[in-house]
């Protein structure tokens, strides 16, 4: 299945891995590798992943404290979030309201 991600998760991902890049040289492309590992999860198997909020879905990243938030649309995911799940929990909302 394809995936799309929504512009603010994008600038999530990059800006999370440009924390990553300063904590220490070359853990941003383990965090990267993490968040695309965890999108290909929920890529194979959609439904698998519980109901997180409404018809958002939620896949943990392992190893970092982050989480994929998507939603299943018709013939790919829409990814809402690359959210840090210690973090401002709801901010994601307003991306998914009509």
């Amino acid at each position: 299945m394809r995936y799309h991600f929504h512009p603010e998760a994008l600038a999530e991902l990059d800006a999370a891995a440009a924390y990553f890049a300063a904590c220490q040289p070359g853990l941003e492309n383990r965090f990267i590798d993490a968040v695309q590992a965890a999108i290909r999860r929920a890529c194979e198997n959609p439904e698998q992943y519980r109901k997180f909020d409404g018809e958002i879905r939620r896949c943990l990243v392992h190893v970092f404290p982050f989480a994929v938030l998507y939603s299943i649309e018709e013939g790919f995911i829409y990814i809402i979030a690359i959210s840090h799940c210690r973090r401002e929990p709801e901010y994601w909302k307003e991306r998914i309201q009509k």
